[in-house]
């Protein structure tokens, strides 16, 4: 009996914790139980009303605040803060040290680095971010061929559509995807964000369709996609004095509806091609 120690009645369980550990499933267990406790107050205070509401609301307020505090401190504890209030020295600054204020610098990025990034993300910023997505059968329409018109392997493509100068198409028996001559377009109405005017410039290529890259393939515009226009007209100058020839722009309508291309030129667009001044 000597050798055993004396445990207070209060304190025997952390005794046995101390001595054996926990139960195999303690912590999945209290994981579970810590997940329930947000349903099980949502639920309390659906039911509880009165006065018993008022102090649930009331604490749980509290709570909310203070989350909010804890957050809020969390953000700001990576940006550059001045201290708060003129703190007097005890002895005499060096003349070097009058005009320097009070600096709490961060230990991650300042707040200048963190405006750099912002800046970077709007540099490459489209008009349109977001599109609605475009069905096959809305993109397509099937085209029946052979003797009986049993044949359905052909497609005509119901959108407007840009094909090059040289364009030549294939044989009847091997063309799968068959653009109209009353689609296709060769020019558009592009307007510069920063004048605030509209020219009609050439299109060049189709760049990128959002809705599939197919469509990038066969030249199909539709809202949101990034064609490349023909700005020598405007007389666009770089720097070192070349004249850019090619930037991009974004379709900004509904080309099969309306029966014109309207674009818009992108901003983040570095000079894609360029010719020298002669």
């Amino acid at each position: 009996m000597d050798s055993l120690k004396y445990v207070y009645s209060n304190e025997y369980i952390e005794e046995h914790i101390k001595r054996h550990g926990r139960r195999l499933d303690y912590f999945e267990k209290r994981r579970k139980r810590i997940a329930r406790e947000s349903h099980r107050a949502s639920a309390t205070a659906q039911k509880v009303f009165g006065l018993k509401a008022k102090l649930l609301h009331k604490k749980r307020h509290a709570e909310k605040v203070q989350l909010r505090k804890t957050l809020k401190a969390h953000d700001e504890r990576n940006v550059k803060q001045r201290d708060a209030g003129p703190a007097l020295p005890d002895t005499a600054l060096p003349t070097y040290l009058l005009d320097r204020e009070g600096e709490r610098d961060a230990k991650a990025l300042s707040s200048a680095v963190k405006q750099r990034r912002k800046d970077k993300a709007a540099k490459y910023a489209v008009p349109l971010p977001k599109v609605r997505g475009i069905a096959e059968e809305e993109m397509f329409k099937v085209m029946r061929t052979g003797k009986s018109k049993s044949k359905a392997w052909k497609r005509m493509v119901t959108k407007a559509t840009f094909v090059g100068e040289g364009f030549t198409r294939k044989p009847v028996k091997m063309e799968r995807f068959v653009r109209p001559m009353a689609l296709r377009f060769k020019k558009a109405n592009v307007t510069h964000p920063d004048l605030k005017a509209t020219f009609q410039l050439s299109i060049i290529g189709v760049k990128k369709n959002p809705q599939s890259p197919m469509y990038t393939q066969l030249g199909v515009m539709t809202k949101g996609t990034i064609i490349e226009v023909n700005v020598s007209e405007l007389g666009m100058v770089t720097t070192g004095g070349k004249v850019v020839f090619g930037k991009y722009a974004q379709v900004t309508n509904n080309p099969e509806n309306d029966g014109c291309i309207n674009a818009v030129l992108c901003k983040w667009l570095s000079l894609f091609r360029i010719l020298s001044v002669n």
